[in-house]
């Protein structure tokens, strides 16, 4: 089923709202900052519930992901879409080095069709790193 985004007057389905989660992950493994911000609300709001962190607006979100530790890449697995709601459900293997992990994601869109709101969960709870206190609010 589709309906007409608002703002934009685009058509919305299952297929976009997969397509924009694949230009959102696609954008971050290749660390192309410009691409990944591009897919995102200027008021996208990112939830790490297992560290109680919240990264609110666009730049402090892509400012937080370019400055995450380490030689990370993310693989797609499983993207779970409704176009109507405009929202997703996605598994990732994220590998760090050698390490691999399975995350789960769910994403809600704007009417413009870009991501305003994400949420992730990792297989085991952590504390946060060091030196991303400037850019994250604890709950």
């Amino acid at each position: 089923m589709t309906e007409t985004a608002g703002g934009a007057g685009g058509v919305w389905g299952a297929a976009e709202v997969r397509a924009a989660v694949e230009a959102y992950w696609a954008a971050a493994d290749a660390r192309d900052w410009e691409a990944f911000s591009a897919t995102l609300a200027d008021d996208v709001v990112y939830d790490l519930p297992q560290t109680r962190e919240r990264v609110i607006g666009k730049e402090r979100y892509v400012r937080f992901n370019r400055e995450y530790p380490g030689d990370w890449h993310v693989r797609t697995e499983r993207i779970v879409a409704d176009g109507e709601a405009r929202q997703a459900a996605v598994r990732t293997l994220v590998t760090v080095g050698r390490e691999e992990m399975h995350a789960v994601h769910f994403f809600t869109f704007d009417a413009d069709g870009r991501i305003a709101g994400v949420t992730d969960f990792w297989p085991e709870p952590y504390e946060p790193p060091a030196g991303r206190d400037h850019l994250v609010e604890r709950y």
